[in-house]
């Protein structure tokens, strides 16, 4: 297909905002597969090395975890959740 790229959701997360919104659907969703995906486009967006670093992870360690079908450890979750600056948050369900 002549003209189109793939499209890559890194490059419109720029902003807390943004990440936190991306971040929020990806959960709703349901599909652990998709909130995976998610924090690994957030991580991508701010740059993996930096994200390593900030989690105590080794770069390939943290493309590892972040790869389709991962089974990330919470304690995983929350070094990622951390180091891309947003925290998780539970609310009762709308009735």
């Amino acid at each position: 297909m002549k003209g189109y790229t793939k499209f890559d959701a890194s490059e419109y997360l720029d902003s807390e905002e943004m990440i936190a919104e991306y971040l929020a659907a990806a959960i709703e969703d349901g599909n652990p597969d998709l909130f995976v995906a998610a924090l690994g486009d957030i991580a991508k967006a701010r740059g993996m090395a930096k994200i390593a670093e900030q989690t105590g992870l080794g770069r390939e360690s943290l493309y590892k975890a972040l790869k389709p079908g991962a089974k990330l450890r919470y304690e995983t979750v929350q070094k990622i959740v951390a180091a891309l600056g947003v925290k998780l948050t539970i609310e009762p369900k709308a009735a």
